[in-house]
């Protein structure tokens, strides 16, 4: 099973100045910001899904709800598969690749 990485999680004392760096360096732009000062980057081309409905088709398939500390500020849900191994269920789609 092939696997990539969609996200990373730098913790920083200065955000904004990481996030112009690495999209610079990256060819990304700013995708989004959250208020705890959080800056999200990703590739200009990523479109966003209708993240409700596929909460909404992920658990007709039968995953299920975690708890993993988060409170429920979070722009994702964590989810556990029905073997439960927890993923989380982001705000965009990535694209083939």
């Amino acid at each position: 099973m092939a696997n990539r990485i969609s996200e990373l999680v730098i913790d920083c004392a200065d955000p904004e100045r990481l996030a112009a760096f690495w999209s610079e360096l990256l060819g990304y732009v700013e995708l989004g910001r959250e208020d705890d000062g959080s800056i999200e980057i990703g590739p200009p081309d990523v479109g966003y899904r209708d993240q409700e409905a596929e909460l909404e088709r992920l658990l007709a398939l039968g995953a299920r709800p975690a708890d993993i500390g988060q409170t429920g500020a979070e722009s994702w849900h964590v989810l556990a598969d029905p073997e439960g191994n927890e993923f989380c269920l982001l705000r965009t789609r990535l694209q083939p690749g």
